[in-house]
């Protein structure tokens, strides 16, 4: 009569070791740019609060020439996505109907468009629910508020249903001389205090913040590979930074929004959880700085009106935005 019992083909693999917590210096950071019920407990856009009607109207005021600068990327299927992040497709873009006589031959004819793609795909904002960590999102409310079906139960981007302000480009790359950053640069508080002395104006609250690394420009040559990997990006000290500004949000012109390999070993992603779940505060990605930095070189003005709208995706944890910088 033959064993029944089971007998394992191979030697057993051990089990995968946990990731290391959290070291005490990020939680040392996260207690002194912590925004958790300034605003209420019940607030859900934490520091778009600082972009009152009177910051809107002083950053109207900058409007000389009204000249309009494009920020984004273009959407096409050949963007920005290498399959890095799982799901985060680049656009897939179909005809669903073409010169369509919907209602009969000779009439009006149609045709229409369908779309699929990641909410992160392109040029976009995360949404304070973008990221969690210790089982938390902003304001203190559980990860497990967001669901497969409903999405972000608060702070979805839909809750961020305006965002214009004065925009203020810190051209970091020009503030150093050069052209773009190497992609070990960690853009520190010092950075960013040149660049705001090249600006000739000063950050204050209410502001979205532009940040230039120039790495965009290793993408729009082609090479999306080292657009994403290593890239120059935030370092774990600005979120301070931006706190003690009161600044409203921040975008830049890289794939991950933070120096990237870490500057900090095995600590993946932690500006992300300091901007975001600490303090409340957008962040975008993949914005192109190029024309801009250009613009405000000429004129020798950094400081514009900014229309970056958010797509008002219920639930979602992030959304496509064409961002318009008025000069």
């Amino acid at each position: 009569m033959s064993d029944p019992t089971p007998h394992p083909t191979s030697d057993p693999q051990p089990a995968p070791s946990p990731p290391p917590p959290l070291p005490p210096e990020f939680h040392d950071i996260a207690k002194r740019v912590n925004n958790w019920g300034r605003w209420g407990s019940d607030d859900e856009i934490g520091t778009l609060n600082l972009i009152t009607d009177e910051v809107v109207r002083e950053a109207a005021a900058t409007v000389r020439t009204g000249r309009r600068v494009p920020l984004a990327l273009p959407l096409k299927q050949d963007g920005v996505q290498t399959g890095m992040i799982p799901g985060r497709v680049n656009p897939l873009h179909a005809m669903v109907q073409i010169n369509q006589e919907l209602f009969g031959p000779g009439t009006i004819a149609c045709s229409d468009d369908a779309v699929t793609m990641g909410l992160q795909a392109g040029t976009h904002w995360d949404a304070l629910t973008h990221v969690s960590h210790s089982g938390r999102l902003y304001n203190g409310r559980p990860a497990g508020t967001i669901t497969p079906h409903g999405g972000a139960e608060f702070s979805g981007i839909d809750k961020a249903r305006h965002i214009v302000s004065r925009g203020v480009l810190l051209d970091v790359a020009r503030a150093r001389g050069v052209r773009r950053l190497e992609g070990g640069h960690a853009v520190t508080p010092e950075d960013l205090e040149a660049a705001e002395e090249l600006a000739g104006t000063r950050v204050r609250s209410g502001d979205i913040v532009l940040v230039r690394t120039g790495q965009v420009q290793v993408y729009l040559a082609g090479n999306k590979e080292a657009y994403g990997y290593p890239s120059p990006g935030l370092s774990v000290r600005t979120p301070e930074w931006f706190h003690a500004r009161d600044v409203a949000a921040v975008a830049n012109d890289t794939l991950t929004f933070e120096i990237f390999p870490p500057e900090i070993e095995n600590l993946w992603l932690p500006v992300h959880a300091l901007d975001l779940v600490e303090m409340g505060m957008l962040q975008g990605q993949n914005w192109n700085l190029e024309e801009l930095s250009t613009a405000c070189g000429e004129t020798g003005r950094y400081a514009f009106l900014l229309s970056a709208m958010p797509e008002p995706f219920v639930g979602a944890t992030g959304t496509p935005v064409a961002p318009v910088a008025v000069l």
